[in-house]
C-alpha cells in the first residue's frame, strides 16, 4: 500500500477498448485512477461505473484540473489528442498520448514538450515494451543477425471500423489501418533498427466502402502496403490488411547477413545461417497470463515500467527517466506522422517520396486530398 500512496493519480481520456484494458492494469500496479473523460457524458458515466472510477465528465478541463490527477493518458479520437496534450503540459501534468491526427497537431505537441522538458511527454506505443521486441533489439545490437538488410512486418486482422459512423471511418480524422496500426509499426521499426526512413513508397486501399446503415462512405484505408528505405541501408516492407476475420496475425522479421530474428505475436524466434532450424528465444507475454496479443502484453509491461519511473519519488509529479527510456517521445511521434504523410503522398503520386521531418512551416491544409481509390 505504501507504493500506491506515492504514485500519481491518472486521468484517462477516452472510452474505447484500450481504456478498458489500461485502467485495470494501472490499478493493479497501484496507480489511482480518479477521473475519466468521455466525448459523451453517458459514455463516461458507463465506463466509470464499469471500472470503479469515482469521477466522470465530458469536459476536458474537469479532468485536467482535478486535484488528484498528475498523469494524463490520452486515448481519445485523434482529432482531440493535440488539444488535450498541449493543455495538459501547459498546466504541469505529465502526459502519455496516442498519435495525433495531423502533422500540424504533431508539431504543436513537440513544441509544447520542448517548452516543458521536465514533464513526461511520451507516446503510448506499447510494442516497444513487449519483451519479445526488447530482446530482439538487444540481440540485433549484439550481432545475432550480422549486418541488417531487410525488415518485414505483417499485421492482419478484422475490420477496424466502428459499428456506427465515427472518426474511424474518416481518413482525414486519423482513421484507417495506416494511422492506427501502421504508426506503431513505423515507430517500432525505427526503434529496433536505430535508424529512420529516408524515402518511402506506399499503396493504400479502402475495400469496405460502407460501414453500416446510412449514406456515409468510408474513406479510411483497410489495406496498406509500403516500403521504407532506412538511413542505415536496410529495406523495410510492411503489409497491413484488416479484411481478415478470425485469428489475428502480428509478425515482425529482421533479416541480416548472418541470421534472422522473427517475432510472432509475443514469441521471439531466431535462426543463424549455420542452423538447420529456428530456435525459440523467448516465450514471454509480459505478465498477462497468455492468450492476448502483443499490444496488450506490451501495455502491461509499459505500465510496470511507469510504476518504476514514479515510485520512490518525493513528489507525485516527479519521475525517473531510465525505466521509460525506451518509450517513444513526441519527437518520435512527429517523425512517424511525417512518414505516414509521405506514404499518403506516395499513394497519390505512385512515386517514391522523401521523408523530411520539420517542426516549422507546416501547411495546416496539407492533409486535404482526394478520397482513396
Amino acid at each position: 500500500m505504501c507504493i500506491s500512496i506515492m504514485l500519481p493519480g491518472v486521468g484517462v481520456f477516452g472510452t474505447g477498448q484500450t481504456v478498458r484494458i489500461l485502467v485495470p492494469l494501472l490499478q493493479k500496479e497501484g496507480f489511482p485512477v480518479p477521473a475519466v473523460w468521455g466525448h459523451m457524458q453517458e459514455e463516461a458515466e458507463s465506463l466509470a461505473s464499469e471500472l470503479d472510477i469515482p469521477f466522470f465528465t465530458s469536459q476536458t478541463d474537469d479532468v485536467l484540473l482535478h486535484p488528484e490527477v498528475h498523469l494524463v493518458c490520452i486515448l481519445t479520437p485523434p482529432p482531440h489528442t493535440r488539444q488535450i496534450a498541449v493543455k495538459a503540459l501547459g498546466i504541469g501534468k505529465n502526459v502519455i498520448s496516442d498519435q495525433a491526427a495531423t502533422l500540424t497537431d504533431a508539431c504543436k505537441m513537440v513544441t509544447a514538450a520542448r517548452y516543458y522538458p521536465q514533464l513526461m511527454s511520451i507516446m503510448g506505443n506499447s510494442l516497444r515494451f513487449l519483451p519479445a521486441f526488447v530482446h530482439m533489439k538487444r540481440l540485433l545490437g549484439e550481432g545475432y543477425c550480422g549486418t541488417l538488410q531487410v525488415c518485414e512486418a505483417r499485421v492482419y486482422g478484422g475490420s477496424l471500423l466502428s459499428q456506427s459512423y465515427g472518426w474511424a471511418w474518416e481518413e482525414l480524422m486519423g482513421g484507417g489501418g495506416l494511422h492506427k496500426i501502421g504508426s506503431c509499426i513505423i515507430d517500432l521499426l525505427s526503434h529496433l533498427t536505430g535508424h529512420r526512413a529516408m524515402r518511402v513508397h506506399g499503396m493504400l486501399r479502402t475495400f469496405v466502402h460502407q460501414g453500416g446503415p446510412g449514406i456515409r462512405s468510408v474513406t479510411a484505408d483497410d489495406y496498406a502496403c509500403f516500403q521504407l528505405l532506412m538511413s542505415g541501408g536496410a529495406v523495410c516492407s510492411v503489409t497491413l490488411n484488416f479484411n481478415l476475420p478470425g485469428t489475428d496475425l502480428h509478425e515482425v522479421m529482421l533479416v541480416g547477413s548472418s541470421g534472422r530474428l522473427i517475432a510472432r505475436g509475443t514469441e521471439l524466434y531466431g535462426q543463424r545461417t549455420n542452423m538447420q532450424v529456428e530456435e525459440l528465444l523467448l516465450n514471454e507475454d509480459g505478465g498477462t497470463g497468455g492468450g492476448v496479443g502483443p499490444s496488450v502484453s506490451g501495455l502491461n509491461a509499459m505500465v510496470t515500467q511507469l510504476r518504476l519511473s514514479f515510485q520512490a519519488q518525493e513528489d507525485r509529479r516527479s519521475w525517473a527517466r531510465h525505466p521509460v527510456s525506451m518509450a517513444a517521445t513526441f519527437e518520435d511521434g512527429l517523425y512517424v506522422q511525417t512518414v505516414v504523410d509521405a506514404i499518403k503522398r506516395s499513394n497519390r503520386t505512385g512515386e517514391w517520396e522523401s521523408v523530411e521531418v520539420k517542426i516549422q512551416d507546416i501547411d495546416s491544409n496539407h492533409n486535404h486530398r482526394a478520397l482513396l481509390n
